[in-house]
């Protein structure tokens, strides 16, 4: 059983829909609503049911909830232990991207929404999911897997405070690895780079791109990736054929950063 953020889109509904077809039961949540120091719209409601119907409603439930509401993401894990018996996989896929001028002149707003969505998103589903993982009996097999960004290992021009707090969750999963190790829990990050979704086409207008396919120049693929290509890796993580690999940051970026 597992919890998704970020799920009515993007890599989220793509993740979901990769764990159903792989017998997983899901606890959706996503926000379903526009953020006003973001430049482009969010899901709405309808995406969100959408997802959940694919992936059968007796499976799968929808919880609308910031990342940033510590309660939102605490009754996402209770549903999943009340009505699914437990929780055996988090997953924060959430995320949010906005910029357009040097660091030094991020009005305040959007550093903390970058810092908010991105970063403390993560952190709040860990707090939330941990302690139901660590519910579960040993021996455990418990995950905690966090999109991270091609963005969290390198510097990004005019998105700073997307690429800190990406950053930022490279540093906190590795250190979630570090301390739930013990008890038979893995954390790993997952790093996409460019990937066919709305957030690239608010990246693109940061650029003053005209269509986001211009960033495959940076893969050496040249190509962008798609979202099941990140949710491919990211079951895999949730499996149990990854119990060997915690505190991992595992690019699926079409070669963006090899090099």
């Amino acid at each position: 059983m597992a919890v998704v953020t970020g799920a009515a889109r993007g890599i989220g509904a793509a993740t979901a829909a990769r764990l159903s077809a792989e017998g997983w039961r899901l606890v959706l949540v996503d926000s379903c609503a526009d953020d006003p120091t973001l430049a482009y719209a969010l899901a709405r409601p309808k995406d969100l049911m959408q997802v959940v119907e694919a992936c059968g409603p007796d499976r799968a439930a929808a919880v609308r909830g910031d990342v940033r509401d510590q309660a939102a993401l605490d009754e996402a894990v209770r549903l999943a232990e009340e009505r699914f018996g437990g929780l055996d996989a988090a997953v924060a896929v959430a995320g949010a991207i906005a910029g357009g001028t040097e660091a030094w002149n991020l009005a305040e707003e959007t550093w903390a929404a970058m810092i908010g969505i991105n970063l403390e998103g993560v952190w709040r589903l860990a707090r939330a999911a941990l302690p139901a993982l660590l519910r579960r009996p040993p021996p455990r097999q418990g995950r905690f897997v966090a999109v991270a960004s091609a963005g969290g290992t390198r510097g990004l021009p005019l998105l700073a405070a997307y690429s800190a707090a990406k950053h930022g969750v490279v540093g906190l999963v590795r250190s979630l690895a570090a301390e739930a190790g013990p008890h038979g829990i893995t954390a790993n990050a997952v790093a996409p780079g460019s990937t066919t979704t709305a957030m690239l086409e608010a990246s693109a207008a940061v650029y003053g791109l005209e269509e986001p396919g211009r960033f495959a120049a940076h893969h050496r693929l040249g190509r962008l990736v798609r979202p099941e290509e990140v949710a491919a890796l990211v079951a895999f993580l949730c499996g149990p054929d990854s119990a060997a690999i915690t505190g991992a940051v595992l690019a699926v970026d079409a070669g963006m950063t090899s090099g």
